[in-house]
């Protein structure tokens, strides 16, 4: 089943641009091409200019925990770490059958 991922997350002040070039590289680099990755998109808060949110679709929950295991093995989210101002909220949701 097809889930979507909403990740909020706040940046530093002032950072919010540096954490969104990172998180353009980390989807050019491992999410393009990535089994059951479908895509993503990232939004600014308008009344948050430190807050970013990113909604990516997976054709499935398997698909998205492989997917953060390799990246918990190898570190990729650790720099993302530097750049946060507090811990990021995930969602994930499906569509009502």
């Amino acid at each position: 089943m097809a889930i979507t991922v909403i990740v909020e997350m706040k940046a530093r002040p002032g950072l919010r641009d540096e954490l969104k070039r990172l998180l353009d590289e980390l989807v050019a680099t491992r999410g393009h091409g990535r089994r059951g990755f479908l895509g993503s998109a990232r939004y600014e808060v308008l009344d948050d200019p430190d807050m970013l949110v990113e909604i990516a679709d997976w054709d499935s929950v398997e698909a998205r925990m492989e997917h953060l295991e390799e990246a918990m093995a190898t570190n990729a989210f650790g720099p993302l770490a530097e750049l946060m101002a507090e811990p990021f909220r995930v969602t994930v949701v499906s569509p009502l059958e």
